[in-house]
């Protein structure tokens, strides 16, 4: 099929191809013995720059590596802060002890129940299990791939406590609907934003929409520092008692006690290294957005016309997507019945770095082995289980994890010839489908 026309290709899909059309030079998949299209690997990540050495040279010659020798960590919390118009913030060493600090802060415990989405990372899920709290799985939208509002409140029972709407791969959750039934039902919104940095919703960020807001800068992050994490929030008060929490439980602005201690706590601060890392990647946080939301427009642009191709969607009230990862929805019975792991791999021959995503986690092993476990079957009656076992079924959920195809944040960075590539890649599968069933 080298050099096949636009004009071909229209008369042989059906479609009319437009701005979307390939270059003209689809030939033979590199999976069955042709030329790859990309032949060059796409920018590392995460980016690091020499003239940002000294910053962590004086911190290690200094010896002032924990945030209670030092001023760096309060430094870069007052700047996330100011970035994310959030009253207060708070570094942790990871973004799932932020959510673990959110929970517990908002005394969220045993014999509570949590509603999560199935289309997440475990540890949404993990942190509800490991506060002795019943993480209860409300379905997805397949066309935004975050948390359905309108199976939120069919999942709600006495013993619910808390909604974690998670901005799941940058986009950002319907946060008026779930808002208005955590309100309805008197229950805390914990935002999960470990994906979701710079993502707004109606002009203000994620993370300050509900009673707090988590964050990661783990190494795959938009913002990275290896790990790290951070947890946000409007109300200084329930951002004092986070800041006490993961600090021993050290007295802190109006968490008071005497004593020593203030209050129950833990050692989950975030060390000054990771605030060096995270201070010298913001000088660049902006500029990789825009990069990002550039790119993606315009590689939607090329690839939205090929059939069995459906790119994930906004809300109306999404001001800003992060693109943690650009991602869509692969129809397998527009490519002769293609299966989705050989469609993945033939773009990984070509040169692109493609996934297939999650897993359905309400199926996740370590749910029933941990509502065995003495504490759970103390915690929760026989009937509950059961009940929670029996009607534990996502099926939108299941659908897109069966669909699901990622293309992570970084291959964003690069030139409008790299968006090229990745449409070109896209549509030589589409035109060599026949030869791939």
């Amino acid at each position: 099929m080298a050099g096949v026309s636009a004009g071909m290709l229209t008369a042989m899909s059906g479609v009319s191809l437009g701005g979307g059309a390939p270059r003209g030079r689809a030939g033979k998949l590199a999976l069955l013995g042709g030329t790859p299209v990309r032949g060059k690997p796409f920018s590392a990540w995460p980016i690091w720059r020499d003239k940002d050495d000294q910053p962590i040279i004086e911190i290690l010659r200094s010896g002032k590596w924990f945030r209670g020798w030092g001023d760096v960590v309060r430094q870069w919390e007052a700047r996330y802060a100011e970035l994310t118009g959030a009253t207060a913030c708070l570094g942790t060493m990871n973004g799932t002890n932020a959510l673990l600090t959110a929970l517990h802060v908002l005394d969220v415990g045993v014999g509570d129940e949590v509603i999560v989405p199935p289309y997440t990372f475990v540890a949404t899920i993990s942190v509800v299990l490991m506060s002795n709290a019943l993480p209860v799985f409300a379905d997805v939208d397949p066309e935004t791939f975050q948390i359905d509002p309108e199976d939120i409140e069919k999942r709600i029972t006495p013993r619910t406590r808390a909604i974690i709407p998670v901005h799941i791969l940058g986009g950002v959750a319907d946060m008026d609907r779930v808002n208005t039934v955590a309100k309805k039902h008197g229950l805390a919104v914990i935002e999960d934003a470990c994906q979701a940095h710079l993502a707004q919703w109606r002009g203000k960020h994620v993370g300050t929409l509900g009673d707090l807001g988590c964050f990661s800068f783990q190494n795959s992050k938009n913002l990275p520092c290896g790990e790290g994490g951070a947890v946000i929030g409007m109300d200084s008060k329930l951002m004092d008692q986070c800041h006490s929490f993961t600090n021993c439980g050290r007295p802190y602005g109006s968490v008071q006690g005497g004593g020593g201690n203030a209050r129950l706590g833990t050692n989950r601060r975030m060390t000054e290294l990771q605030a060096a890392i995270l201070l010298a990647q913001m000088q660049y946080i902006e500029d990789y957005a825009k990069q990002r939301t550039e790119n993606a427009a315009y590689l939607t642009s090329k690839i939205e016309k090929i059939p069995g191709i459906s790119v994930r969607k906004d809300y109306p009230g999404t001001t800003r997507c992060a693109y943690h990862l650009y991602a869509l929805r692969y129809f397998a019975d527009e490519f002769g019945g293609v299966p989705r792991g050989r469609f993945l791999e033939a773009l990984r021959r070509e040169g692109i770095e493609v996934s297939g995503g999650y897993g359905p986690l309400n199926k996740e092993g370590i749910i029933a082995g941990t509502l065995a476990s003495k504490s759970f079957q103390r915690a929760f009656s026989k009937e509950r289980l059961d009940a929670y076992h029996r009607d534990n079924e996502c099926p939108a959920n299941d659908r897109l994890c069966e669909q699901a195809v990622w293309l992570p944040q970084y291959l964003l960075l690069g030139s409008k010839a790299d968006m090229d590539d990745i449409a070109e890649a896209f549509w030589k599968v589409y035109e060599n489908r026949t030869l791939l069933a």
